[in-house]
């Protein structure tokens, strides 16, 4: 029955994808085409029990979440340039609630950027401020600064 209907149909010739190229000049290019880096993000949420919070809300019933902080880890594997650390930029958004967070690495990576809430940032190591760039990996973490009302 089906033994022969690879033959019939022509389907048993191999074809090359490659165009006479060899796999390893193919992975090369592949290598150092411009494209977007790969990355994990994080967002950190949590309950601000501020005293109107306390007030009003209790653990059974609680207040919104809101956004305390972020975690950007941004995969840069195949820099050309590994002298140069890629650097991160503060840009203004559509509204002044948000901000733009540009990362930057140089080829063969394109910038890639996201949105953020644009509050001051707690840059204390002891509070989770992070930014290094080791094994081809840029992690920036922070965390929104608190403040703490007094009368």
């Amino acid at each position: 029955g089906f033994g022969n209907l690879e033959e019939e149909l022509g389907l048993d010739d191999e074809i090359d994808l490659n165009g006479g190229k060899t796999n390893s000049q193919y992975a090369m290019q592949d290598k150092f085409r411009p494209r977007k880096p790969r990355y994990f993000n994080l967002v950190k949420t949590g309950y601000d029990w501020n005293a109107y919070n306390k007030t009003h809300y209790d653990h059974d019933n609680p207040p919104p979440k809101i956004v305390q902080g972020y975690k950007f880890n941004v995969f840069y594997p195949d820099l050309i340039d590994r002298t140069k650390t890629p650097q991160y930029f503060l840009e203004k958004a559509d509204t002044d609630d948000f901000c733009i967070l540009r990362f930057s690495a140089g080829p063969p990576y394109e910038d890639v950027a996201f949105k953020i809430i644009n509050r001051q940032w707690n840059k204390s190591r002891k509070r989770g401020f992070r930014c290094t760039f080791e094994r081809g990996v840029l992690s920036l973490y922070f965390n929104f600064a608190t403040h703490w009302y007094r009368r």
